[in-house]
């Protein structure tokens, strides 16, 4: 069962992420970071290759497309804040771009 980060935990976890320009927003309980592409194409093609990750763990992302940007903001809706899921479809976005 998945559960909610405690502060010290999300941000051992966290760590890693921000250094890759993730932030995490405790207003909203929020990990989230914009990522920029070379054309449309490119993003959707990252979207596409992260949507088959979020299906593969049945955990999906907030996520827009314009034109060349995804902004991705992550949480678990189940649990009503950030929880490892979170943290490890992040670093999977992150491994995408590489």
């Amino acid at each position: 069962m998945t559960e909610l980060l405690s502060p010290s935990v999300r941000e051992t976890l966290f760590e890693p992420l921000y250094a890759t320009g993730w932030t995490y927003d405790a207003e909203t309980d929020v990990l989230q970071k914009d990522f920029t592409f070379q054309d449309f194409t490119e993003a959707f093609a990252f979207m596409t290759r992260a949507a088959m990750w979020a299906e593969k763990w049945d955990h999906h992302p907030d996520w827009s497309n314009c034109y060349n940007r995804v902004t991705v903001a992550l949480t678990t809706h189940d649990m009503g804040g950030v929880t490892s899921l979170d943290a490890k479809l992040a670093r999977k976005m992150d491994q995408l771009l590489t």
